[in-house]
This record gives C-alpha cells, sequence and structure tokens, in this order.
C-alpha cells in the first residue's frame, strides 16, 4: 500500500457534501461498525442468506479477473472476501473505514499465514484519494459504496487506481426491495417500509449508532461511474430470498428457501427484476 501525497491535494469535495458530514456522521458509521467488529463473523455479519450472496460476488470475480491479479477491497469488514481471494492466489490490499474491522482483517491475515499476500489499511472509501498503486480489479460487498458521502469522487479515484480495461465488482444496497417493503408494511410500520424510497443520506440504527446510508437503483448507481467505466452485467442479490436480517424465516423452512434461491439464481439478472432486491451486484469496465 502506498500513500500518494500528490493525489491528496488534487482531491476536492462535492459542493453537494456538506462539511459537517464529513466529520460527524461519517464518524458515527464508523462507529457503528468498530461496535459490532468482534462478533460480526456471527449471525450479525456471515449468516446462511450472507454466505449465499457472498458465494456469488466471489463467483463473479472469480469470472471477470485471472488469479495472480492485484485487488482493492472497500469495506472488507473483517476480511473473509479477502483472505478467500489470498487463498485462491489473488494479492488484496483490503480496507475499511472501522479500524476494529481493519484489526479483525490483518488476524485473520496473520492466522491464515496469508499476510504475503494480504494486507490491510484503515482507509474509508472517502478516502481513496490517499491510495496510490495500481489494481486490476476493485470489488466491494455488502453495501460499504452506500455510506460513501460523495459517489462521483469514488468513481474518479476507482479510475485512477485501476488499470485500463480493469474491473469493478460491486455489492449495493438497492433502492426496491420488496420482503422489506412487504415485512414492515404488514406491521404498520410505514416509515421504516419506505426507507430506500427516500432521496438523500438515510440514518439506519445499527447497535444502538447511526449508519448514514444512501440507497439506489442500478442506473442512479452507475450514473455516478459511467464517465469513467462502461456497464457490464449487473443482477439482483436477495430478491425471491428474503434480506439477510430475515434469517430465522429461512432457518425455519430451509428446504422452501433454497427453492426460492434458486429462482434469485435463474431470473435475478432478468430485466425489470434485477432492479430489485436486498441488493444488486453490477459489473463495470475501466474505459
Amino acid at each position: 500500500m502506498q500513500i500518494d501525497p500528490l493525489a491528496r491535494r488534487q482531491h476536492t469535495t462535492s459542493p453537494d457534501t456538506p462539511p459537517a458530514f464529513d466529520e460527524a456522521r461519517l464518524l458515527d458509521t464508523q462507529r457503528a461498525f468498530d461496535s459490532v467488529a468482534a462478533d460480526y463473523d456471527g449471525p450479525r455479519g456471515n449468516n446462511e442468506l450472507i454466505q449465499r450472496m457472498r458465494g456469488t460476488l466471489w463467483q463473479t470475480v472469480a469470472r471477470e479477473l485471472p488469479v495472480g491479479s492485484r485487488l482493492l477491497d472497500l469495506g472488507c469488514g473483517t476480511g473473509l472476501d479477502a483472505a478467500e481471494f489470498a487463498q485462491r492466489g489473488y494479492h488484496v490490499v483490503a480496507s475499511d473505514w472501522s479500524p476494529e474491522m481493519v484489526e479483525r482483517t490483518r488476524d485473520r491475515a496473520v492466522a491464515a499465514r496469508l499476510t504475503s499476500r494480504l494486507s490491510a489499511v484503515h482507509l474509508g472509501v472517502q478516502q481513496l484519494h490517499l491510495l496510490g498503486g495500481r489494481f486490476d480489479g476493485i470489488y466491494s460487498n455488502f453495501g460499504p459504496l452506500n455510506c460513501a458521502p460523495d459517489l462521483g469522487a469514488v468513481a474518479q479515484e476507482c479510475a485512477r487506481l485501476l488499470r485500463p480495461g480493469g474491473t469493478l465488482v460491486f455489492s449495493v444496497m438497492g433502492r426496491i426491495c420488496p420482503w422489506e417493503v412487504a415485512h414492515y408494511a404488514l406491521r404498520r410500520r410505514f416509515g421504516r417500509a419506505g426507507v430506500r424510497f427516500g432521496r438523500g443520506v438515510q440514518s439506519v440504527g445499527m447497535n444502538g449508532h447511526t449508519i448514514w446510508t444512501w440507497y439506489y437503483l442500478p442506473r442512479e448507481f452507475y450514473a455516478a461511474f459511467e464517465s469513467h467505466f462502461t456497464l457490464g452485467s449487473y443482477r439482483a442479490l436477495s430478491l425471491f430470498l428474503p434480506p439477510p436480517y430475515m434469517v430465522d424465516r429461512y432457518r425455519r423452512r430451509p428446504a422452501r428457501y433454497e427453492r426460492l434461491g434458486r429462482l434469485d439464481d435463474r431470473f435475478g439478472g432478468l430485466p425489470g427484476l434485477r432492479d430489485m432486491g436486498d441488493h444488486f451486484l453490477i459489473v463495470m469496465h475501466r474505459r
């Protein structure tokens, strides 16, 4: 990992991003993830439904980028994805805004004897201007980019960090999640049912803290990257399956929900359906 002082001097903040956001709200988000880092590999961060979604990203990265490629992980969490790719022979720089998550990733790399192929750095997605070097691919799993206060700046920095023809694979929280709308509407929690439809940043509670979050349709998300990247593909994740926080439903009837999972696999990439789901998985290529 290199720190590039020239890139830092050239970085500017979008006029749509209030300075207070960078200080207070980003720290709120950091503290939220710090508070759950110790048990994030358990039901909160790695239950059966999350593992299924995680596997789709692994398959996509492996299809798009050959073993031996240099990868950047944005929002690595406890390093489960980064360690998987390092074990497969990729070289990974894992980054996260939560210092506790970064420590978990470093511990994982040491325990698995992967330090020659996996390094971790405390760096938020809003700080990519501090990072130097070139990568063959950049991936992000389970929505760290939903917490980026300036998505256009992230796109610009990804373009700088990627070699020409390099690949982005991002799992992003979507705007239309039918399961979530139905779940909260049936409980007459209409404000919570519609939180993803709100424009601008939304406050989402976790463990007594606040995560400041933007939600996107795939076309809204891609618009921030379009000047630097071509769109490869995108698909829904957890459309027919419920979101991971409803894993208790899955555990009561796993065979039934696995059938729904096969519908996700088969139809999640179809026009119309791919615009919905708890997350969407989008692939873009550097122009």
